[in-house]
């Protein structure tokens, strides 16, 4: 599996700020609907309860948010670059500037498991986030993530 496989060119984008994670969950619905034609409500949902369950934000500024929704036919991704980092109870206590989101098939279970240990190692390469955190150009963001080192490796 390579990032390219589950990330397409239009579910990257550039976000100036956001007020709350909510509200950053709202704008992965709206981007998961343009993209993939989801209802933003039911993501949003699906995102939140999964965030009750532990936060996603891994560390380094990195959250992995992710969901398992009824009507996904196989995984997909969604990333948002935040210009003004976000507070969103990593488990470092940093606020979050990158933000990677998985949607998975209801009854998913190891390519769900896959991509999420996929984006992991891509984000945890400090040249590639640097890389990210360099450029504000929905195109480069995604030709870095999806031409990193790291996407060889799942």
């Amino acid at each position: 599996m390579q990032i390219s496989e589950i990330l397409p060119t239009d579910g990257v984008k550039m976000l100036s700020s956001t007020s709350s994670k909510k509200r950053l969950f709202q704008d992965l619905g709206d981007l998961a609907e343009s993209c993939y034609g989801l209802t933003p409500a039911r993501v949003v949902e699906a995102l939140l309860e999964r965030e009750g369950l532990g936060p996603t934000g891994v560390g380094h500024g990195v959250a992995l948010p992710h969901a398992r929704l009824e009507g996904v036919e196989r995984v997909r991704g969604l990333f948002i670059r935040l210009d003004k980092p976000l507070e969103f109870d990593s488990i470092d206590r940093q606020p979050v500037d990158l933000v990677f989101c998985l949607l998975a098939p209801g009854g998913s279970g190891v390519e769900h498991l896959k991509a999420l240990a996929l984006v992991s190692r891509t984000l945890r390469d400090t040249a590639t986030c640097q890389k990210l955190r360099a450029n504000a150009d929905a195109g480069t963001l995604h030709t870095i993530l999806t031409e990193g080192p790291a996407t060889q490796a799942a």
